[in-house]
């Protein structure tokens, strides 16, 4: 009596090996709090609105498909400046007198040059599709430029009632440690191709300003710089994988009666 062969069982890819990436995609940032450390009255002054406009985010790199669930890289990414914008005031009955108030309207932009190692963790694939999560950790060089605060003061017991003050501060960059956390959703192409569609919570640090040079009408007053404390962003991203060998198949299980 013959023994039937056993179902076939379909090949199971492992889409391992080398890969080359790269993504574009926009950024949406946000700070906890703008203050200089040389302004005794720092501690005075309410914030609104403070926080950036998106920007574009580009970035390259290359990783190891370790099997069909785990994989890692490492990535050179350029998010482009994002411009700053914002204000803190005194409000009326403050220290300054219950008179007087001030209000500091901010101008400048940022930019970020991060590297940032990730693993990833592919949550299995149906009709081609791979759910992700992942996390990262790295170095951010965080620069601001053309960074501008102009300050009104007003007393309403004065005949003129404005005092204005302009300050510029100089370009500067700073180094911070980076973190991510990652969710995506890739596509299967080919063997060779996935492309993903995915989201970044990345925070960057501080940033901090060059010294500051402030003139009120009279006279120059330097000082030391603005700092951006705790850069945070959501970022939304769309990339590419290219795999340098195609994946590697299993046989199906063939057995002779």
């Amino acid at each position: 009596m013959a023994i039937a062969p056993p179902p076939y069982v379909p090949p199971v890819a492992d889409f391992g090996g080398w890969y080359l990436r790269g993504d574009i995609g926009m950024t949406n940032q946000q700070l906890k709090s703008l203050n200089n450390p040389g302004d005794p009255n720092a501690a005075l002054f309410n914030s609104n609105g403070l926080g950036f406009d998106s920007s574009m985010l580009w970035d390259i790199g290359f990783g190891y498909q370790f099997n069909n669930w785990f994989r890692a890289d490492v990535i050179g990414q350029w998010r482009g400046r994002a411009n700053f914008h914002g204000s803190q005031f005194i409000p009326f009955g403050g220290a300054f007198g219950p008179n007087f108030t001030g209000v500091d309207n901010f101008y400048g932009s940022k930019s970020e040059a991060v590297i940032m190692a990730n693993v990833y963790f592919d949550l299995g694939t149906w009709w081609y599709l791979t759910p992700y999560v992942g996390a990262g950790i790295g170095g951010s060089y965080n620069r601001v430029s053309g960074f501008r605060d102009d300050g009104i003061g007003i007393n309403t017991l004065l005949v003129q009632p404005l005092t204005n003050a302009v300050t510029f501060a100089g370009d500067a960059g700073k180094w911070n440690f980076a973190w991510a956390l990652h969710a995506g959703l890739a596509y299967h192409v080919t063997p060779n191709v996935a492309i993903e569609l995915g989201y970044s919570y990345i925070s960057l640090g501080d940033a901090v300003t060059g010294p500051t040079n402030s003139f009120d009408g009279v006279t120059v007053v330097n000082g030391s710089g603005f700092v951006m404390k705790n850069i945070t962003s959501n970022d939304l991203k769309l990339g590419v994988r290219w795999y340098l060998t195609p994946p590697a198949y299993e046989p199906p299980l063939v057995t002779k009666g």
